[in-house]
């Protein structure tokens, strides 16, 4: 003997009814997208006054940005390197500079000392 409920299988909102209902969707707009790697992407906008489209739409392929332009899309960003606080500090003095710094320093440091 099977002992169950009726409504097994089912879940909470499941019902023949479909869009009726959800309600109505709002009109949509497909928009092409293309990367630099030649990727096309489609996504949906809803078609209502005061929404505007991306102008750029990231590629779910690859990462790229991608543009509605197919013949030209835009150019991967440049990624800067990681730089050390040194590399920093290197950038803004120059070796004289760091060298008159270090001897200030020594001579301030040997003066507390007494020495």
């Amino acid at each position: 003997m099977a002992g169950g409920s009726a409504i097994r299988g089912s879940r909470v909102g499941a019902g023949p009814m479909g869009e009726a209902e959800r309600g109505d969707s709002a009109p949509r707009v497909w928009v092409s997208y293309w990367c630099a790697s030649g990727h096309e992407t489609r996504p949906s906008f809803a078609q209502e006054q005061g929404v505007a489209v991306p102008e750029t739409w990231d590629c779910p392929r690859c990462g790229l940005p991608a543009g509605q332009d197919q013949k030209n899309p835009p150019t991967a960003p440049r990624n800067e390197p990681y730089k050390t606080h040194l590399a920093y500090v290197k950038e803004r003095r120059s070796d004289a500079d760091g060298a008159a710094l270090l001897d200030e320093a020594l001579s301030a440091l040997r003066a507390r000392r007494g020495g």
